[in-house]
């Protein structure tokens, strides 16, 4: 937890057990409960929805832009006087811009929390990503940028928000560990909450694979570099938003824009000709139009979520979120490796070069 608190340049760390029970962890650290409502984007993972539901809060879409993160434009206008907190994911490795988004939290008195699960290692403006919200979360299952198998973390600087976390993720209670971090006397009383403490083992793991994250995204970035450098005066072509030109990006993808959902499946289907894995946006979804989302099902019918507040009758679906539905049509992915070899780069490189052409002309 030091180790890592120091690495994203904040004051606190909690190891848990997942991304998703860093997120509950997080909104319980922020005060989230039945009659707030927290924003967050349209195109993101199921847990950060979960995760809101779980402490009976509202969740409230916004659509994402050509970044793939939540659109700052679109946020004022999804604020109520319920509103309590901006969810702001920095999906598939690259930084949401968080500028206008921190402004707009300052402007209306909202908390900001950092969903950093698919991107650990990455930056915004020389600023890790975590560290300028009120908390920040991070996911080290499998398939991220460093795993011990599966676990999270949540980052904070606000005392506050760190004891009210460390107590939630631990049975309502601040053990001597945590109570020498805070360094200061604790307000809280004990409370009901569940256990979501890592294992040593899986920290022990978890510690050796910090020391290597550095390399790691060197490497992601080093191939993602020469082949957009290797692609970039293909007439046309346009890749991926960044709210961060200068760097700071993972670079585990290279994302490339056509015209829509038939161009970008004949170009994954000519990629894949070529021997090259090509993807639509993935590792997230659409969440407004998922079925059990759009009627708002839950385990129990008079959760509070929807039976308090605007959520009796908020109304998600594809009306929620054409933006986010265009640009997931639109875009198609090439998955990136560390350890992709000079031939590998430049097998992905010629494919491009090859098929991107022809497909355009369709």
């Amino acid at each position: 937890e030091k180790e890592f608190s120091a690495h994203q340049h904040t004051k606190y760390c909690i190891a848990v057990t997942s991304g998703t029970t860093a997120l509950m962890s997080a909104l319980a650290g922020l005060g989230v409960g039945p009659g707030d409502e927290v924003i967050l984007p349209a195109w993101t993972w199921y847990a950060c929805y979960d995760a809101i539901l779980a402490h009976g809060a509202l969740p409230v879409f916004a659509e994402v832009d050509d970044s793939m993160n939540i659109d700052p434009t679109d946020i004022e206008r999804r604020i109520t006087p319920a509103t309590k907190v901006i969810m702001s994911v920095h999906i598939l490795g690259a930084p949401a811009d968080m500028d206008p988004i921190l402004e707009i939290a300052r402007k209306h008195n909202l908390k900001v929390l950092e969903d950093c699960a698919q991107s650990v290692g990455v930056s915004y403006k020389g600023r890790p990503v975590g560290s300028m919200g009120n908390a920040g979360i991070y996911s080290f299952q499998v398939n991220k940028t460093i795993s011990p198998g599966e676990g999270g973390a949540v980052v904070t600087s606000d005392p506050s928000v760190f004891d009210r976390a460390a107590r939630y993720h631990d049975c309502g209670m601040l053990r001597d560990g945590h109570a020498k971090v805070l360094a200061q006397p604790s307000h809280l009383k004990n409370f009901s909450s569940p256990n979501f403490r890592m294992s040593e083992f899986t920290a022990a793991v978890l510690r050796a694979q910090l020391r290597k994250l550095d390399r790691i995204v060197g490497d992601f970035r080093d191939k993602t570099t020469r082949i957009t450098d290797g692609i970039k005066d293909l007439p046309g072509i346009q890749f991926r938003k960044k709210n961060d030109p200068a760097g700071g990006g993972l670079g585990n993808w290279v994302f490339i824009n056509t015209k829509g959902k038939e161009q970008r499946d004949a170009f994954i289907k000519a990629m894949r000709a070529e021997n090259i894995t090509a993807e639509p946006m993935g590792g997230s979804a659409i969440l407004p139009i998922a079925t059990h989302i759009e009627k708002k099902e839950t385990l129990q019918p008079d959760w509070p979520s929807f039976t308090v507040g605007r959520g009796k009758t908020i109304q998600y679906g594809a009306a929620a979120c054409p933006k986010t539905i265009d640009i997931w049509n639109r875009y198609v992915g090439i998955p990136m490796d560390p350890k992709f070899t000079d031939q590998d780069v430049a097998d992905i490189i010629a494919a491009v070069r090859k098929v991107y052409p022809v497909v355009m002309k369709t």
